[in-house]
């Protein structure tokens, strides 16, 4: 069994620390829907941490050169929980006004076949086992909304990328599901007339 430092050692000054933006920043404050820390939010994030590590380990194990790899990410991926943000990132649809939209990068992480047969205007795709390979289509100086069909496979995805340097990455929370039925594009602008409640 692994265990994870309760205090991780200090990171090289190289690692990169996510911090929020001030794009994060305005699209949390006073949004309507706040993240409100949920048992079922608390636990998808674990459970996503957990995948991470296993998958990780899995990934780095065998020789013994790996070995210290497998350490070091560990201890990283420890290192990054220990001050990341409650939520890890997540937005709801109902919290991005419609115009902000234009202002983002939004990569639909599903296969071609399902971005295809639907997805948000204007969004790119960029299935979610990609998103490292093809990270240099991502930018790191303007926002970028990341979601799937539920929003599993999009926080596995986000995840990595934050680890990996990109605070700018919001997980749209329930994925294009829940944004379809809250209204999508409009989901916003429907929650301010209160003809959507919040479902979190």
């Amino acid at each position: 069994m692994i265990r994870l430092a309760r205090h991780p050692p200090a990171l090289p000054d190289s690692f990169p620390r996510p911090k929020q933006s001030a794009t994060a920043l305005a699209w949390n404050r006073n949004a309507p829907g706040s993240m409100t820390p949920t048992k079922e939010n608390t636990m998808r994030l674990k459970n996503t941490a957990l995948f991470l590590v296993l998958a990780a380990s899995a990934l780095l194990a065998g020789t013994p050169a790996h070995a210290d790899n497998k350490a070091i990410a560990i201890d990283e991926m420890a290192a990054y929980l220990e001050f990341v943000e409650y939520g890890g990132g997540t937005i709801f649809p109902e919290q991005i006004p419609k115009e902000e939209y234009a202002k983002m990068l939004v990569i639909d992480a599903r296969e071609s076949a399902q971005f295809n047969a639907g997805h948000i205007p204007g969004a790119v795709n960029i299935e979610w086992r990609q998103v490292l390979a093809k990270s240099s289509q991502i930018p790191k100086n303007k926002p970028v909304l990341l979601y799937c069909n539920t929003g599993t496979l999009s926080a596995q995805a986000g995840f990595a990328l934050r680890v990996a340097g990109w605070d700018n990455v919001r997980i749209l929370q329930g994925g294009y599901a829940e944004w379809n039925a809250k209204g999508g594009l409009d989901a916003n602008a429907r929650s301010k007339a209160g003809s959507t409640p919040p479902k979190h």
